[in-house]
């Protein structure tokens, strides 16, 4: 099967699985620590200022692990990038554990915690040609997606459960043990060395950023996404991330398995895009496509903010996981196959901090949004003008001709 034609390598084998281990760890991670500050603190400004702090240092380290990430052994920035994160995560466990864990544990650990997640998705990103043909990598970008978005679904289900048969302590620590496990998975990758160009020289990192943002500024559909990511992520990433279990408490009257639920529905709609998408291996128009489908997105947003039950809450997250799910793949398979390879970490690096470096004013936005006027609110306002983005982009020439 081509969706599955990546996995005959035995050093994307490694990399996949223990990365799909690590990422289940994470959504019991998500769901406990969302839990955690709504039990302790009852405020979305709180919760909106844990991924402040998580996300700002991630954003200021990026740029430097992508030039680390072009520059020395991409499997071993990951095993240390693992191995970090999980003794983040082991000390929160034990505080939490001893019933000390206090909110400004929370704050350290989350900057602690970004700093160290810089280095690791760049590298990850741009190992993937290392290791894996260039016939076999949209089924090892889908294969990626479906094992998060597999783990999405379980993953957020199984932590309310947990949660609510032991306690969140529990939940942090079985995150902690996934970091370990996926780097013991990375040492078989140690010997695999970082794929060169002919005639590639070794340049200063303040060169080698230049040279990265040349790529990135000499190509309109990628700066110009990248732009429009970054609003996007303001108006729509950051209330998903705040306000959802507000809204899941206040509106609902739930509790946090309807909140597993709700992030498990949106899971399992990036699992059905993941195999559909994972068994092509070119789509056209991906242009139209890829911002088609952040309408969608937005749209979808804005109708969790309706009056209604959680059962159209679910459809709604599953139709917002299929959207965000199209545009990742498509872009991921475009990144890897129009930038060249010696650039590809520092441009994956700075389309991440392009992308990502207003989010942490929409979590504070959303987070202070939501106790003023309402999660439902917010979840209107951010999706209309993610939606109102999206059609911008559509409108460009050089993202409706991107074949």
């Amino acid at each position: 099967m081509a969706l599955v034609s990546a996995l005959r390598g035995s050093a994307f084998a490694f990399l996949w699985s223990g990365q799909s281990i690590s990422r289940l760890g994470d959504h019991f991670f998500r769901v406990a620590m969302a839990w955690w500050v709504l039990q302790e603190t009852g405020s979305a400004a709180a919760m909106g200022t844990v991924l402040i702090f998580a996300s700002v240092p991630m954003l200021i380290f990026l740029l430097i692990g992508g030039v680390a990430v072009d520059r020395f052994s991409r499997a071993r920035v990951m095993l240390l990038s693992d191995v970090g994160r999980g003794i983040v995560v082991a000390l929160i466990t034990v505080l939490a554990f001893n019933g000390t864990l206090e909110l400004w544990h929370v704050y350290l650990s989350s900057i602690i915690f970004g700093s160290v997640s810089a280095f690791f998705q760049p590298a990850y990103i741009a190992i993937v040609p290392d290791i894996v043909p260039s016939e076999a990598r949209p089924s090892a970008n889908s294969l990626t997606a479906l094992s998060g978005q597999l783990t999405g679904i379980l993953g957020p289900a199984l932590g309310a459960l947990v949660i609510a048969q032991f306690n969140t302590a529990v939940a942090f620590g079985l995150d902690a043990a996934s970091f370990f496990i996926s780097a013991l998975c990375l040492i078989p990758l140690l010997g695999i060395q970082r794929a060169t160009t002919p005639n590639e020289k070794i340049e200063s990192p303040l060169t080698a950023l230049r040279s990265g943002m040349r790529a990135v500024t000499s190509q309109t559909w990628l700066w110009l996404t990248i732009f429009l990511a970054a609003l996007m992520n303001l108006t729509a990433a950051g209330p998903y991330g705040v306000a959802l279990p507000f809204m899941v408490k206040t509106n609902l009257n739930n509790d946090v398995q309807a909140l597993g639920w709700i992030y498990s529905a949106s899971s399992i709609g990036s699992v059905v895009v993941a195999l559909w998408l994972g068994r092509k291996t070119h789509l056209n128009h991906r242009g139209v496509y890829a911002y088609l489908s952040l309408v969608i997105w937005g749209l979808s947003l804005a109708l969790l903010g309706l009056p209604v039950g959680l059962v159209p809450i679910l459809i709604f997250s599953f139709v917002m996981g299929s959207a965000i799910n199209v545009f990742s793949l498509i872009w991921t398979n475009t990144l890897q196959e129009m930038v060249p390879h010696d650039l590809l970490g520092r441009v994956s690096s700075i389309d991440f901090l392009g992308s990502f470096v207003l989010l942490p004013i929409g979590y504070g936005l959303a987070g202070w949004a939501s106790d003023w006027i309402g999660a439902t609110n917010v979840f209107i306002i951010g999706g209309i003008l993610t939606a109102l983005l999206a059609l911008i982009g559509l409108a460009q020439p050089s993202i409706r001709n991107l074949d």
